[in-house]
């Protein structure tokens, strides 16, 4: 049973991870000047590294969400994936922890937030650790179904099945011919 579900599995954990790393990339590749503000609002990197960051941001999760959706280099996105994440939940963690009030940025915008407006720093991080986990799962097994992965040959092959003599699927005993 676990057999058969595991490439379901890993694929709907790939389509579901690609899906968040899409939307969130193109919600900020638009106006990647709010991008690199999201990121600075964090103050954890030096300005010159949090402007790099805040524009290659969007290309990086674009270019791994689509790799995830094909299957292609599937656990190397799925490493790359799960590190952004664990990057993301440390982030807001560290935000919350020196009391910023910003909004995470996530999927696009970020920044200091309006006075009244609280952030929702536990939604942020319980979501990016499901991510994560999502992120590990994709990494660690292979890629499931519907992946280029697979059709390319990039994945190592699945451990032959044991032999079976029993080719008619009957589940009996294979037939014994007696010599004549």
């Amino acid at each position: 049973m676990i057999r058969t579900a595991l490439p379901w599995v890993t694929t709907v954990s790939r389509l579901v991870l690609a899906g968040v790393l899409i939307v969130a990339g193109w919600g900020k590749i638009a106006t990647p000047v709010l991008s690199v503000q999201a990121v600075k609002a964090y103050q954890l990197l030096p300005e010159p590294v949090a402007t790099a960051v805040g524009y290659g941001l969007p290309i990086l999760e674009i270019v791994v969400g689509v790799l995830l959706v094909v299957g292609l280099l599937t656990r190397a996105a799925g490493v790359v994936s799960a590190l952004l994440m664990l990057a993301f939940v440390i982030g807001i963690a560290s935000a919350w922890a020196r009391g910023l009030r910003i909004d995470c940025g996530c999927f696009g915008g970020g920044g200091q937030l309006p006075a009244g407006q609280e952030p929702s720093y536990l939604v942020d991080i319980l979501r990016d650790f499901g991510l994560f986990a999502l992120g590990v799962i994709v990494a660690w097994f292979p890629p499931g179904r519907f992946a280029l992965d697979s059709v390319l040959g990039l994945t190592p092959g699945r451990d032959p099945e044991p032999y079976d003599d029993d080719l008619e699927g009957d589940d009996e005993e294979p037939a014994v011919k007696e010599n004549d």
